[in-house]
């Protein structure tokens, strides 16, 4: 016989639907299975019950067990009228059931048992499948009494010994509907034998086991049950961790005391910090008189070192060093000053600190003014030279946290050589510009070889990026071009905008004959569609020539421009699917935000290692998010697979059609050996919508970290982080809605998909570069990987998510249309290619052009089918209340329709509506109608695709 048994614990209910009448319930658990029936203690009025109650199923066929199921129903115990009421049911199927060392607590929605059924909250199970042959099968309660159904049946409850319950109640309405919920082939028996069926209820582990109930754990874990778009380990997950002082239950904080924090969306930690200010009076340690002084501050095992200064004994260093509380394993804090030498560094002065007497301070108390403390030798004796320090013990909100030295960011016993690279810093990104360079026509000019009519182009470039006009025969010596040329820039601008015209003399050779250097602080700006007047300027030669020959030339060759800096666009520089920011580049047309973005980075668990050192896999993590300008990074996690952070960042939100995206990233600049070229490795990423988060609520959620290889997906962790948005301007939110959801000259004056797609490509380059240069710098693969750089490319897996997320049924045309069918215009290669064998016969060379022109044509098709499904989830989100805000407008526009459409005339409604479809050009706006800007930001499932 089988020792397989399936273990179900009944952890807790939460938020149950009260059912007493006097605002509570005194709920308990039944659980089915096999054919068997256990059932939970009565927990007395209570709606949030916590039972912790295990329970053991025999499993008869193991073979069989992915198709059985295990069923949880929750009922109130109603004693006047020894009845019970239905509170709700779990359902959950056996390819669920993992062993027991993979089991967690799981906290599930509570299901309707019909669609007239109220219920509401969540039931905590943990089910598991252990083969432990000491683990007994859970013994039946004797004499536990009859408790009538919330219909009236009895429910009788005789306890032979170890007897399998799998008798029913009489009421044949009752019988078919547990029967339906029971797979388990003996219930099929005809049950009108007994009029009287016996029901076994459930029974406990054993009363030796009914201990006291143990607090609610500090994080509760809850997850879908029933069907799902992805495996449950990829799911997302809700948690309740202690924030600012409290718990967070329902989205809100529940504080022990109404202390209020500034950073009350992450878990308080403390650290020890020292400040190391100067010295003074330091001995001399050598011959010559001088000292190279230094300090080494040390708690344990965990030390940090100032830089050195040569030959200095009144040095200053200003250094900041935060030591974890948790991780110290020492009760005394040295402070000591040393001499740098080529060999061994000399021991000049100490000073020590108990940590039971270090004061506590907590923000926005004034920071802690620094003492000189006289150096002491090893022996305790005082010794010549003074230290000024401040030491104290404070939190993450401290002003000094983010330049301090952390000791969770350095390695045991040792210093980091790039403790630069692993502080915590707040970046904000470039002001971008969209240049404007229309190059009209030349004039006079003079070509090297005057035998010839020369054959002219206009090379433009700015920086690293150059753009060509088309190359014009000028019979006249004064070509006409008239071409719009586009180009990204940054502020404060360090590259100028450079033209010269060139004579294509022949096949790969130019001569430049003339130049022109603008700096772009002398270009126009414009927010608007305004006309910017032309200019003529001087073309210079771009060799050096005579001076006498210059002073002789009466006139120079001259190009005539039209330049502006287009402040009106917003610069795309992120796919806007995931934009964060959607205003333009003027800052006059920036309207007031409408809210406040709060974001609480908790901690990491289960990351894959990324590296190995001292034989043992390990990583050194950190986080980066990024919101319109500002992007934060965390300070680095040194050595740990399961890191915390605990920094809370704010945003403003100026637009709710936006999404925030948070990465987590290994750091490879810390001198390791393979550490892949120094670039730092991508974890993964997490996208959230601020459209969908409810105001004022706090979302704690677990997400997974996933991440695309060649082998397939894989989950790189779980990033755990708090989520806050604060509306400040409810009307002015609510007025976005009707706004386009791009600025106006994106209207007015479109671009192509060719030169957005160019546009953004030089945005994101331009912005690595920028952000490249800060201290600590952000990485150029740290900006591509969260502005999604490549997800314009052709992907196969990425046309297969846009189809399947289409879901509509084909159509076909009548009869064969060879219009339809494009087999007019066709060209003959692409005939070639259709009646090609498989696998082809063609020449490798002809194989990879098909290939790129497939990958061509393939990403817009690939971009137009996600587009068609953006715009049926749109609708379905419009229908769900995915963004509650835009289904409550929706709601209260068709109200108030169907109130206008009640009292008006069908006549007169069809009437304006034709007096409006056929209204004057004059009055119909190239910007988008209030209807269509409000369908468009609604939220989509394009955050959710890797």
């Amino acid at each position: 016989m089988s020792n397989l048994k399936l273990g179900v614990d009944a952890v807790s209910a939460h938020n149950l639907m009260p059912k007493d009448g006097q605002g509570s319930s005194s709920s308990y658990v039944e659980l089915y299975f096999d054919g068997q029936k256990f059932r939970t203690t009565i927990k007395e009025k209570d709606l949030n019950p916590v039972w912790n109650e295990s329970f053991y199923f025999n499993i008869s066929d193991p073979s069989n067990l992915h198709n059985m199921c295990l069923h949880a129903y929750i009922y109130n115990n109603v004693k006047a009228t020894n009845s019970r009421a239905f509170l709700g049911k779990v359902s959950l199927t056996g390819s669920s059931f993992v062993p027991y060392s993979d089991a967690v607590v799981l906290h599930y929605p509570l299901e309707k048992r019909g669609i007239f059924s109220r219920v509401r909250g969540e039931l905590g199970l943990k089910v598991y499948i252990t083969d432990d042959p000491s683990i007994k099968s859970s013994i039946p309660i004797p004499n536990v009494e009859s408790i009538p159904d919330h219909d009236g049946s009895l429910n009788q409850t005789h306890a032979p010994a170890n007897a399998i319950p799998n008798m029913m109640t009489n009421n044949k309405r009752e019988v078919r509907h547990t029967f339906h919920h029971l797979p388990n082939p003996n219930l099929s028996q005809p049950q009108q034998h007994s009029s009287a069926a016996m029901i076994h209820n459930g029974t406990k582990y054993g009363v030796d086991e009914m201990k006291a109930e143990p607090p609610p754990p500090a994080k509760i874990v809850r997850m879908y049950s029933g069907s799902s778009f992805q495996p449950i380990d990829y799911a997302l997950k809700e948690t309740s961790p202690y924030l600012g002082g409290g718990r967070v239950v329902g989205g809100r904080v529940i504080r022990k005391d109404k202390t209020a924090s500034t950073y009350d969306l992450v878990e308080q930690m403390h650290f020890l910090f020292v400040r190391v200010v100067k010295a003074r009076e330091l001995p001399a340690m050598d011959v010559t008189g001088s000292i190279d002084p230094y300090v080494e501050v040390k708690v344990g095992n965990y030390k940090g070192v100032t830089k050195h200064f040569e030959k200095k004994q009144d040095p200053e260093w200003n250094e900041v060093f935060a030591f974890s509380r948790e991780r110290m394993q020492a009760s005394v804090l040295e402070v000591v000053v040393k001499d740098k030498d080529l060999v061994k560094d000399d021991f000049v002065g100490i000073v020590r600190f108990d940590l039971n007497e270090v004061p506590i301070r907590v923000p926005p108390d004034s920071p802690l003014a620094p003492e000189w403390y006289r150096l002491e030798d090893k022996k305790g004796d005082k010794v010549k030279g003074e230290l000024m320090l401040a030491v104290w013990i404070g939190t993450q909100a401290d002003e000094a946290f983010n330049d301090a030295w952390h000791s969770d960011a350095a390695m045991p016993i040792d210093s980091s050589p790039a403790a630069s690279t692993l502080r915590s810093k707040v970046y904000h990104a470039p002001r971008l510009w969209y240049v404007r360079v229309n190059v009209i026509e030349a004039q006079d000019l003079i070509p090297t070889d005057k035998s010839r009519f020369p054959e002219v182009y206009v090379k433009v470039q700015i920086g690293h990026q150059v753009m060509k006009t088309r190359t014009v025969q000028a019979r006249n010596f004064s070509p006409l071009w008239n071409e719009d040329l586009l180009f990204v820039a940054a502020e404060p601008f360090e590259d100028h905008l450079i033209l010269s015209v060139e004579d294509r003399v022949g096949p790969g050779k130019d001569e430049i004959i003339g130049r022109i250097i603008i700096p772009l602080n002398t270009v126009e700006r414009r927010a608007d569609d305004r006309m910017i007047r032309t200019r003529w300027f001087n073309l210079e030669k771009p060799v050096a020539v005579d001076v006498d020959q210059i002073k002789k030339d009466k006139f120079s060759s001259k190009l005539h421009l039209r330049l502006c800096l287009d402040g009106g666009y917003h610069v795309l520089d992120e796919s806007t699917h995931y934009s964060s920011d959607l205003r333009p580049t003027a800052k006059q047309l920036w309207k007031p935000s409408i809210g406040v973005l709060e974001l609480g980075i908790l901690n990491a668990e289960g990351l894959n290692p990324m590296k190995t050192r001292d034989g043992k896999g390990t990583s050194d993590t950190y986080c980066v998010a990024k919101y319109g300008h500002k992007w934060v990074r965390t300070r680095t996690i040194v050595n740990s697979l399961s890191p915390k952070y605990n920094e809370q960042y704010t945003w403003e939100v100026f637009d709710p059609a936006t999404v925030l995206t948070v990465g987590v990233f290994d750091n490879s600049q810390l001198a390791e050996k393979g550490s892949n070229g120094n670039k730092d490795l991508k974890i993964g990423k997490v996208r959230i919508r601020i459209s969908t988060l409810e105001t004022g609520r706090i979302y704690t959620h677990s997400y997974p970290l996933l991440v695309l290889h060649p082998t397939g997906v894989k989950k790189m962790g779980e990033l755990h982080l708090a989520i806050r948005f604060s509306c400040t301007s409810l009307v002015n939110m609510l007025y976005i809605y009707s706004r386009p959801l791009l600025p106006k000259m994106h209207y007015v004056r479109p671009f192509s998909v060719m030169q957005l797609d160019m546009l953004r490509h030089q945005a994101v380059n331009i912005v690595a570069a920028r952000l490249g240069r800060a201290e600590p710098p952000l990485r150029k693969e740290v900006v591509e990987y969260m502005s999604d750089v490549d997800s314009h490319l052709w992907s196969m897996r990425r046309s297969k998510a846009n189809f399947f997320r289409l879901i509509y049924r084909p159509r076909y045309p009548p009869h064969m249309n060879t219009k339809i069918s494009q087999a007019e215009a066709v060209h003959p290669d692409e005939l070639d290619e259709e009646f090609d064998t498989f696998p082809t016969s063609r020449n490798p060379d002809l194989v990879r052009m098909r290939y790129d022109r497939l990958r061509s044509v393939a990403g817009r098709i690939q971009t137009v089918v996600g587009d068609l499904a953006t715009q049926g989830e749109r609708f379905q989100s419009l229908l769900s209340w995915r963004d509650p805000r835009a289904t409550a407008i929706f709601i209260t526009f068709c109200l108030v329709a169907t109130i206008v459409l009640y009292v008006t005339p069908f006549q007169v409604f069809a009437a304006l509506a034709g007096v409006y479809a056929m209204r004057h050009p004059r009055f119909r706006h190239r910007l988008p109608s209030a209807p269509i800007n409000f369908f468009r930001r609604l939220p989509a499932r394009t955050d959710s695709m890797l």
